[in-house]
């Protein structure tokens, strides 16, 4: 039997037939309409916005949310989706991810009922579009160093602050944002067009460019009780919902290294260097074995991972160790695999040039290498080297 040069260790044989159809769903999704357009976005600077209603059509936003028109599945499943999309692009992932994970879960989670009923059929159905205000301009990996507040005025909130590296942030329809006030932490539901609240978006990216990047300012921006997620205070509220989305990022990654790997198999397949192909030679042969076996740990990694998130046993620590590991995994291999295309890697046409510097926000949002391996070693020890 032929080995599947994508899946190694056959993980695909252990999904359910609900898991596989929602692979299959997604991937012909990503040949036919994301791949086909992303280098020009990408070269360009364009996020693809008419992609979000067959997205949303597909059931992808909001996937594993149960009622309010969300498609209810499991955690393996929403894994595979973000896989799938991101061997098309980050950027196509990552809006996936914020709208998901990062909006509709916490609105979901400690949302009031007018707030689950106002906003998440609408973002199911891509027709309102969401961002996550948490890290600032000085802050990053230190979310505790928290400046934007807010302050009670009445029966209304004051919000004054910045946010910085926002997905999503400029063609919101609402930001969930969290903000210091007396009693700790909390979110706030921010419209756009409330008064004193812009979302300019941030240009010359080299990373990242097929997706909408942008800062957010409170300058007195009032906001009713209404908007007020009323069930969580304190900064378990926002890493609560990183971990929805860095679970993602552990099984994206995957996808984005594996359309490394087939790129250099068909690459080295034609390309003739002294009389034969590429892919006779030891050296590249020998590349391209470690590209499948980091792979191959990745999708095993991820696959647990969600497992345990089906069962209810997920822990964050144990999220740290694959979103470092496979998101470390990736970024060698879409170096390693615009090297072996030598001149030609650096061209659009070619996608692990892209990749690679995708990769390069990858491995930094939601939580930098050094984060993950001081919580890992946390773990490990008992005590905390912050």
């Amino acid at each position: 039997m032929t080995i599947n040069p994508m899946d190694f260790y056959d993980v695909r044989g252990l999904l359910s037939d609900e898991e596989q159809t929602v692979q299959d769903t997604v991937a012909r999704f990503v040949d036919d309409k994301v791949i086909p357009v992303i280098g020009e976005c990408f070269e360009h600077g364009r996020f693809p916005s008419e992609l979000v209603p067959e997205i949303a059509a597909l059931g992808l936003l909001g996937s594993s949310i149960d009622g309010y028109g969300c498609a209810g599945l499991n955690g393996v499943s929403y894994g595979l989706i973000c896989q799938e999309l991101e061997r098309g692009d980050s950027g196509i992932r990552s809006f996936v991810s914020v709208q998901s994970s990062l909006v509709m879960y916490p609105i979901f989670t400690f949302g009031s009922d007018e707030q689950k009923q106002r906003w998440l059929p609408a973002m199911a159905q891509g027709e309102a579009i969401g961002c996550f205000g948490l890290t600032e301009p000085h802050g990053g990996s230190d979310p505790s160093n928290m400046k934007t507040v807010a302050k009670k005025q009445g029966g209304d909130w004051v919000l004054n602050g910045a946010k910085m590296w926002i997905t999503n942030g400029t063609i919101a329809d609402v930001a969930v944002v969290w903000a210091a006030t007396d009693d700790g932490v909390k979110g706030f539901l921010v419209e756009k067009g409330m008064d004193g609240y812009t979302a300019p978006e941030i240009k010359h990216k080299m990373s990242l460019r097929a997706s909408v990047t942008s800062s957010l300012f409170f300058d007195n921006v009032r906001v009713p009780e209404a908007n007020v997620l009323p069930g969580v205070t304190g900064l378990k509220g926002p890493l609560s919902c990183l971990t929805q989305a860095r679970y993602g990022i552990t099984w994206g990654a995957i996808g984005a290294a594996q359309d490394c790997l087939k790129t250099v198999l068909d690459y080295t397949e034609t390309r003739e260097l002294f009389g034969r192909p590429l892919n006779r030679t030891q050296t590249v042969q020998r590349r391209m074995a470690d590209m499948s076996r980091r792979i191959t740990t990745a999708q095993l990694l991820s696959l647990q991972l969600g497992r345990l998130k089906d069962a209810g046993r997920l822990k964050p620590d144990q999220v740290s160790m694959a979103k470092w590991n496979n998101v470390r995994m990736a970024i060698d291999i879409a170096r390693d695999a615009r090297d072996i295309l030598g001149g030609a890697g650096i061209s659009v046409e070619y996608s692990p040039i892209r990749h690679g510097l995708n990769l390069e926000s990858v491995i930094t949002y939601e939580g930098t290498e050094t984060v993950h391996e001081l919580v890992i070693g946390k773990a490990l020890t008992g005590h905390n080297a912050f």
